[in-house]
């Protein structure tokens, strides 16, 4: 791992720590503040309209500029929303701090693109999980401890503290040093990566399988609470095991190839709804919680194929893309899933399950599809 690669990951590992300690508590916050579930599907789709915008602009931008300064921007950006969220006391102020930490999402193709540029010898599906990996370990801690801090300080307590850990995230990035990919000289706007019959077989393949497999994700929580009354702490705890599983998820799956490994990653997080649907024990809700890592696998995954149809210096665009339809599915699968949840808390289990199969059944034509004359490069890391 090169220096910028490690600072990079410090980094993230210390973010991972700080979102982690409120992330998994969102929902449940908001229900403090006043919010019912269809308004909590629906605050949490406006969230991901607000990640939605930004990616192909931050994309084509750090094509041109660099990632460095983007990712500075992004990271700045993050901890003055933490800080909102912790300072403000009623749901109005609180969802603009929460609408501004999710726009702050514009950063991940550029941080994508910055890690494609500095891994040196590894291949881009190891260095884009192995990265994610520190992230999700800092959450392991965050997850465990934001449960405990909620349940003896209250909700509030976490932003604040997230906010310290986000300080020490962006004083890591100061220290990396930009890392150019080929010289951008086309002109083409990013949308035009589309007129590519492969790239937007990647792009439709993103949407359907993240709003597939997100579906069920957003009032899991809520539903845990509601129905099967598990407390703040256990929940906390339940985080921590979906941080654990991300790590070591990422870790096994990142050498694949990067369509096998997200159609496995894909047949995880359908035995993660199983789980939490017909679970009625602590430990089936931790395993629920553990192999749900998979969703952020496929995105990794999802990234790394789109790497390879895209061309060289159009890459922080193609991420830009690839981010926006991931994006789209976290638009719509909230305010579904608020609407489910109404009609019963169950339903959004067995209607996810029914699309994570339809998914998997459009990866495989997918990896039927796959031009023969763009073969996945060789991971050098296997020579070893």
């Amino acid at each position: 791992m090169s220096r910028d690669l490690r600072l990079v990951s410090i980094s993230l590992l210390a973010w991972g720590f700080g979102e982690a300690l409120f992330f998994y508590l969102i929902p449940l916050y908001l229900a403090e503040l006043g919010a019912d579930p269809a308004w909590i599907g629906g605050i949490l789709g406006l969230a991901g309209l607000a990640m939605m915008l930004t990616h192909i602009p931050a994309g084509a931008l750090a094509d041109r500029l660099g990632s460095r300064k983007l990712m500075i921007a992004g990271w700045a950006s993050g901890l003055l929303a933490a800080v909102l969220m912790f300072v403000s006391r009623s749901l109005v102020p609180f969802v603009g701090g929460l609408l501004l930490y999710h726009f702050t999402s514009f950063v991940m193709a550029p941080l994508n693109r910055y890690i494609t540029a500095a891994r040196r010898h590894w291949s881009t599906a190891r260095a884009l999980t192995s990265v994610s990996a520190m992230f999700n370990l800092g959450g392991v801690v965050g997850a465990a401890a934001g449960g405990l801090i909620a349940e003896h300080l209250g909700t509030r307590a976490n932003f604040g503290l997230a906010s310290l850990a986000f300080l020490f995230s962006s004083l890591m990035v100061l220290l990396t040093r930009e890392h150019p990919l080929q010289e951008n000289r086309s002109r083409r706007p990013a949308l035009g990566l589309l007129r590519s019959s492969a790239f937007s077989r990647v792009a439709g393949l993103a949407f359907f399988s993240m709003f597939a497999l997100y579906l069920s994700w957003p009032l899991t929580p809520n539903y845990l609470r509601q129905v099967h009354q598990v407390p703040l702490t256990q929940i906390g705890l339940f985080g921590a095991l979906n941080a654990l599983g991300m790590v070591i998820l990422n870790l096994t799956l990142g050498g694949a190839n990067a369509l096998s490994g997200l159609l496995a990653s894909q047949l995880l997080v359908a035995a993660s709804i199983l789980a939490l649907w017909q679970g009625s024990a602590a430990v089936w809700f931790g395993m629920g919680y553990f192999l749900a890592g998979g969703f952020r696998v496929a995105r990794n995954l999802i990234l790394a194929l789109s790497e390879q149809v895209a061309p060289p210096d159009r890459l922080g665009a193609a991420y830009g893309l690839m981010e926006t339809a991931g994006a789209l599915s976290l638009v719509l699968a909230p305010p579904v899933a608020g609407l489910l949840f109404q009609r019963h808390p169950a339903l959004p289990y067995p209607a996810s399950l029914i699309l994570i199969a339809c998914a998997m059944f459009f990866a495989a034509r997918f990896q039927q599809r796959s031009s023969p004359q763009a073969p996945q490069p060789p991971d050098p890391a296997n020579r070893r």
